[in-house]
């Protein structure tokens, strides 16, 4: 292939520029405009029954907007408004429809404000259990109860159905002994799972039978740790037992219809549902004994609104009179518990019921103390004090449902017959625990004075506090009080022995004295904390409360000058000696750092707290931490570094940085933020000097350039050394550091052959090229000010650039290569020139130095031409079937490459761009959507001034036509 001289066109920059602003166009008062408020007009068409014509429409302007969702709050569906459209009648009326629903659905359903009972079921089978052997009766089927013939009468089935049901009752079960808790759990589980293949395969008998036989399991108190979470296990199969009933029913009411309204009445029910109802009922009344009877009808009381309007109403109050023949105590309260979850669900507006139970459970809580139950519990070797809290969750539901709501008159009547109670402990706390908190708060005096009146043997003082440390935590006592809530918590609380017993209150109570007292207060609580978690290391069981008191002051103390010099705080962070908990315990202080730290520190408290905060996160890390887990640390560490700030203290500051780089060497992305820092430290120092460079400016500004220099090969990542190598350059160069800015560049040239094929990106292994590419089009853009080196020649860092490129082993697939040269052809252009197009202050680039000189312009074109020749080369290789597509895009760009910066009025030039034109063309591979418009530019072009020889181009240019 030829060789083809290079010839640089001459460029205007200024005129280019002018060339390229957008026409300013005047806007008038009133025009159009893109952030002017939006007008909508809305067309109103109403039809006249006249003759002759169909309809007239009116138009009214708005000034608003009409949000498009708007509709939505209304209550109406877009569906209903389609239909009611043309009726405006028949839209108020869909609208009004919609609203008595929702105002019908708001006393009918409980709020996002009542806890549901699931979430206390986890926690209720997390804290009771036992490694006591427990047993099971399991239903083991009756041939008697197998289904009659279709030819059976109906009084045929139903004595049959209950013949079933007594041979149930009357032995048809085994009973499993010695089984561990989870034994239990997992038989449970197989209940539930036999109750529901049971129904699907139309075995309703034995679907009762067992919700039966799992309903007895709850007059059993053998192993009465276990009871609570027992009661939890089954009722889980009550509910879905009761859920199957229901939808059966439900969807015996369909019809024809495809839809039962949400609130239907029994006039929507036909007879058939309500039969199927009835049965169910009589089924239920025939069982003999009363916790199954109470408990299966309990979990079937929403199927009453199939029969009456006030069935629930009225069976309600008889359920809850039955409860009072249940003899023992926790059986009794939990069977409450039950039918007050039930009643919550379906009927939450009919409170009396739920107060009677309150009621009917103070009337008979005195049995609790009675011989029966001290008998029990010393047959099973069960303490008062580990009986009493099995209670809890059965009366915290009770009592949550009864104050949900509840008029203050309700809470004060209910906290009054508590306390005419003697030892009432377990049902004030029960009352701290489910009232709402602004009700505790205010009588907190109140409850203290209960609190002391209580007998500590069965129910601990230090929960009862607890338990109003967690109220005051959520709503604010009388200021007055405070400090006297403080005094007498707090006698209570330092006085227990037991580390457990004393970390649980004191973590509620921390947090009750960050929100009201200042860091004196706080300081002497931290202290009182260490004093009784140090013996004998009980701190290592404690490390979940140590955690939520830190998180509970550092949420109250923003001011983290404030929160340092709390004498204690500290020495509290050294009792968290597991490094796990350590680290999490520092990443929570950081974040907090990061989120309030509204200005650059100083502070040596700060500073130096935080530096030994960060010291133990980074030391955290090893071999086996994980990436996200070290890029968590080093966002962390980095916050903090970019928030120190030693305003034109600069040699404290690059102290500083020098002190964290010793400290945090194993986080490359914390080096990397360094370097930064580093490099802008050095430009802010030019910027403050204002161009006084000082002998110990420059001396300082040679130490940062220093830093980065070092800093940078302990890097791993080779794209961060290159892109750092680079960045420092530059700021050498704008500090008029040339030979540091030297050194910089040659050590990023010299990195070039070590990037390797591919490289890691967030865990996934990908192609290297386009990254370097990247990089070496950046590097190019910053050669074109780096003047040359007196005793290296001319253009000798692009000569090296050259060599490594040349010599880096590129992909055979790919023109990354060709691509980077076209680039290196763009910078030789831009070199040719007069005037650069751009500079560093106070650095003489080359275009100065050189003056336009014509050896140094002969050296460049002679570059140029070897460039060129390269490209040509590879455009030579591509001519394969395969390779063709590529060859016609490279021909096209390096075409675009001349006609952008090359010389045309030159006739090998200019021959050399009619033949790369043919070429994107040769094979039928070419855009021609693409090529018309390169053609178009051109004839524009070559209307300006001293470009007409581009006429003649033009017309050597033709558009080839696929046929």
């Amino acid at each position: 292939m030829a060789v083809f001289p290079w010839h640089s066109r001459n460029r205007n920059y200024k005129a280019e520029f002018a060339s390229c602003r957008l026409e300013a166009v005047p806007l008038e008062f009133g025009d159009y405009h893109p952030l002017k408020p939006i007008t909508v007009t809305e067309s109103k068409t109403k039809k006249v029954n006249r003759k002759g014509s169909t309809s007239s429409t009116s138009s009214s302007s708005s000034s608003s907007m009409v949000d498009p969702l708007s509709s939505v709050l209304d209550g109406t569906d877009p569906l209903s408004m389609f239909a009611a459209s043309a009726d405006p009648a028949a839209l108020a009326a869909a609208t009004d429809s919609s609203r008595k629903k929702r105002d019908k659905d708001d006393n009918s359903v409980v709020g996002a404000d009542f806890e549901p009972w699931a979430n206390k079921r986890g926690e209720i089978l997390a804290r009771y259990t036992t490694t006591e052997k427990l047993s099971i009766n399991l239903f083991m089927g009756s041939e008697k109860g197998k289904a009659g013939t279709a030819t059976s009468a109906m009084s045929e089935k139903v004595r049959t159905r209950l013949e079933e049901l007594d041979d149930f009752e009357e032995g048809s079960q085994k009973e499993l002994l010695n089984l561990t808790q989870q034994d239990y759990v997992n038989r449970i589980e197989e209940l539930n799972q036999s109750l529901k293949d049971a129904w699907a395969s139309d075995q309703k008998v034995k679907a009762l039978k067992i919700v039966i036989q799992c309903s007895k399991l709850l007059s059993d108190t053998s192993v009465i740790q276990f009871y609570p979470s027992k009661f939890v296990l089954i009722t889980d199969i009550l509910d879905t037992f009761g859920k199957l009933v229901y939808e059966r029913i439900f969807s015996m009411c369909l019809d024809n219809r495809s839809v039962l309204p949400d609130h239907f009445s029994p006039e929507n029910t036909n007879d058939t549902a309500k039969e199927t109802c009835l049965n169910w009922f009589f089924k239920i009344a025939s069982i003999r004994e009363l916790i199954p009877r109470f408990y299966v009808e309990a979990s079937i009381l929403k199927c009453n609104k199939f029969l009456s309007k006030t069935g629930i109403s009225e069976c309600l109050p008889r359920l809850t009179c039955m409860i009072r023949g249940i003899g023992d105590p926790l059986v009794s309260v939990y069977a409450r518990a039950y039918l007050c979850r039930v009643g919550m669900e379906v009927a939450p507006h009919l409170k009396e019921s739920l107060n009677k139970n309150f009621f009917d459970f103070l009337l008979t809580f005195k049995q609790i103390h009675g011989d029966t139950v001290q008998n029990q519990l010393v047959v099973q070797g069960v303490d008062l004090p580990s009986y009493l809290p099995l209670y809890s969750p059965a009366m915290d539901w009770i009592f949550q449902c009864i104050s949900y709501h509840a008029p203050e008159a309700l809470l004060t009547e209910m906290m009054e017959r508590c306390k005419k109670l003697g030892n009432n402990a377990l049902l004030l706390n029960s009352v701290m625990s489910a009232f709402c908190a602004e009700f505790v708060a205010t009588r907190s005096m109140d409850f203290i004075g209960m609190i002391k009146e209580c007998d500590e043997s069965g129910f601990p003082k230090h929960l009862l506090f607890r338990s109003l440390g967690l109220n005051l935590a959520l709503a604010d006592p009388p200021e007055s009080d405070r400090l006297q809530i403080l005094n007498e918590a707090w006698k209570v609380i330092t006085k227990l022995k037991n580390p457990q017993d004393y970390i649980n209150c004191a973590e509620v109570w921390v947090e009750y004295t960050c929100k009201h007292f200042t860091k004196r207060e706080v300081n002497t609580v931290l202290a009182d904390v260490i004093k009784h978690m140090t013996p004998d290391r009980a701190f290592e069981d404690s490390y979940p409360q140590l955690q939520l008191i830190i998180k509970k002051v550092i949420a109250h103390f923003h001011d983290f000058s404030v929160l340092f010099s709390v004498e204690k705080f500290l020495p509290f962070l050294d009792m968290f000696q597991k490094e796990s908990v350590r680290v999490e315990v520092c990443k929570c202080i950081m974040e907090a750092f990061i989120k309030h730290q509204q200005e650059p520190t100083k502070d040596p408290v700060i500073l130096n707290a935080l530096l030994h905060v960060c010291k133990t996160m980074h030391d955290s890390v090893n071999a086996l931490t994980l990436e996200d887990e070290k890029r968590m640390l080093a966002y962390l560490i980095n916050g903090f570094i970019k928030m120190v700030s030693f305003g034109r203290d600069f040699e404290q500051q690059l102290s500083f940085y020098v002190e964290s780089r010793s400290m945090f060497c194993n986080l490359e992305p914390v080096l990397v933020q360094l370097i930064h820092s580093v490099n802008r430290l050095a430009m802010e120092t030019r910027k403050v000097m204002k161009g006084n460079h000082s002998r110990k400016t420059a001396a300082f500004v040679r130490a940062c350039v220093a830093y980065c220099f070092i800093t940078i090969p302990s890097l791993a990542g080779i794209f961060s050394r290159l892109n750092l190598y680079l960045h420092s350059g530059q700021v050498a160069l704008a500090n008029q550091c040339l030979s540091q800015a030297d050194a910089f560049f040659k050590a990023a040239i010299s990195l070039v052959p070590e990037v390797p094929k591919t490289i890691n990106i967030d865990g996934k292994m990908r192609p290297s090229e386009s990254f370097l590419m990247e990089f070496l089009c950046n590097f190019f853009s910053t050669l074109l000010i780096v003047p040359d080196h007196p005793e290296h020649g001319v253009l000798f860092l692009v000569r090296e650039l050259l060599n490594v490129i040349q010599d880096y082993t590129w992909e055979d697939s790919s023109d990354d290569k060709i691509r980077i040269y076209t680039c290196v052809l763009h910078l030789l252009a831009a070199m040719s020139q007069e005037t650069y197009l751009y500079h560093i202050d106070k650095v003489d680039s080359n275009d100065s130095l050189y003056g336009g000189d014509s050896k140094f312009l002969a050296e460049n074109n002679k570059l140029c031409e070897t460039v060129m020749a390269q490209i040509l080369e590879h455009l030579k290789t591509l001519a394969k079937d395969e390779a063709l597509k590529r060859q016609s895009l490279l021909g096209l760009s390096f075409f675009n490459s001349i006609l952008a910066h090359g010389d045309l009025r030159n006739n090998k030039l200019n021959q050399l761009s009619v033949n790369l034109w043919h070429l994107a063309q040769r094979h039928g591979c070419a855009d021609t959507r693409t090529m018309v418009k390169t053609l178009e530019y051109i004839k524009k072009r070559s209307k300006q001034p001293d470009m007409n020889h581009l006429s003649e181009l033009a017309l050597r240019l033709p558009l080839q036509t696929r046929t």
